[in-house]
């Protein structure tokens, strides 16, 4: 059953109580849906809302148009309401959402992680503004991750907001740098050498900066950080560029990756490649066992990650990850 006992309130409904809400729905059984009265008017921020966006579109709800079809047609933008109003909007369709379960009975798993979805991505737009304001950081935090140098700002920036993400309990963050606005995601292939100073210039203060702050807020023993690569680099030159100094070609097989925080003992070194560079040949861990070490350091099996898809059994390890170093790594 459908009824307006629960429906959210509206701050425009107040002093109402005798005018029947043009939007109510009646038991699903009604053999029609509600009607909507347009000559009466708007009678809350939803209906001017949803009904402006119409009329901005040339578009006009048919007489009988219910509640729901109306807000899929006027396909707002919740960004640029004012908190109430947007509050007000989501709490409506978290009442639409929760009435249409109940009347669908317990196989409802689907809806009821949107509806989970819906409040969660509520919560987050709301604590971005605050969140990402580094202005609210002392001089000499935004100098420890190189904001003051025009060369590590961005990338010290993101690193500054990796870490206020972090401390409001934001489980997942990943930072890059390259391809912003230029082609230096892989200029190695020429430059070898100055592209990796340039790099390193723009990337080594913030990541210290990173870690220092983590340690000092004790967010890095909960925290593990892994740093990567997109390849290795061959020891052989890549002359693609005949026009440039030499660079080096993509090397898969043998590069660095390197851990920290997270319960990771720091000064270990693990593996090597050949005398000229090119590939792993002590103690090598593939990318698979790389993944079961950091899945394992979170406190996950990745064997028990494991589903069926395609008609084959998936995982992210695919058919690797015995391997995996994490008790080396933690002794």
């Amino acid at each position: 059953m459908l009824s307006t006992a629960a429906r959210p309130a509206f701050a425009a409904d107040a002093g109402t109580t005798t005018q029947p809400v043009p939007w109510s729905f009646s038991p699903i059984g009604h053999p029609s849906p509600p009607a909507i009265h347009q000559k009466v008017g708007p009678t809350n921020p939803i209906d001017a809302f949803v009904l402006s966006k119409l009329d901005a579109q040339n578009l006009s709800p048919a007489p009988q148009a219910d509640r729901l079809t109306l807000l899929r047609r006027a396909c707002f933008d919740l960004t640029g309401l004012p908190p109430t109003l947007e509050r007000q909007i989501l709490d409506m369709s978290q009442w639409l959402n929760q009435r249409h379960m109940e009347s669908r009975g317990t196989e409802v798993d689907d809806l009821s992680s949107r509806i989970a979805s819906y409040e969660l991505a509520f919560r987050m737009q709301s604590a971005v503004p605050e969140a990402v304001d580094l202005s609210r950081e002392s001089q000499s935090t935004r100098e420890l991750y190189g904001l003051d140098d025009k060369i590590s700002a961005r990338f010290g920036s993101d690193c500054l907001m990796a870490r206020r993400l972090v401390e409001r309990g934001v489980r997942f963050v990943q930072i890059f740098t390259g391809s912003a606005g230029g082609d230096d995601w892989d200029g190695a292939h020429a430059e070898n050498d100055k592209v990796h100073c340039e790099m390193a210039r723009r990337i080594d203060k913030p990541i210290a900066g990173l870690l220092k702050d983590l340690k000092a807020r004790g967010l890095l023993d909960e925290t593990l950080v892994i740093w990567g690569g997109e390849f290795g680099r061959t020891p052989i030159a890549d002359g693609r560029y005949p026009d440039k100094r030499a660079g080096r070609d993509h090397n898969p097989y043998g590069f660095t990756t390197w851990l920290a925080g997270g319960g990771v003992k720091g000064g270990k070194i693990i593996g090597a490649t050949d005398e000229v560079g090119f590939r792993a040949v002590e103690d090598p861990v593939h990318v698979n066992d790389l993944h079961a070490t950091v899945l394992r350091l979170l406190g996950l099996d990745h064997r028990q990650l494991t589903f069926l898809f395609e008609g084959r059994k998936m995982r992210l390890t695919n058919v690797g990850g015995d391997h995996d170093i994490a008790e080396t790594l933690l002794a």
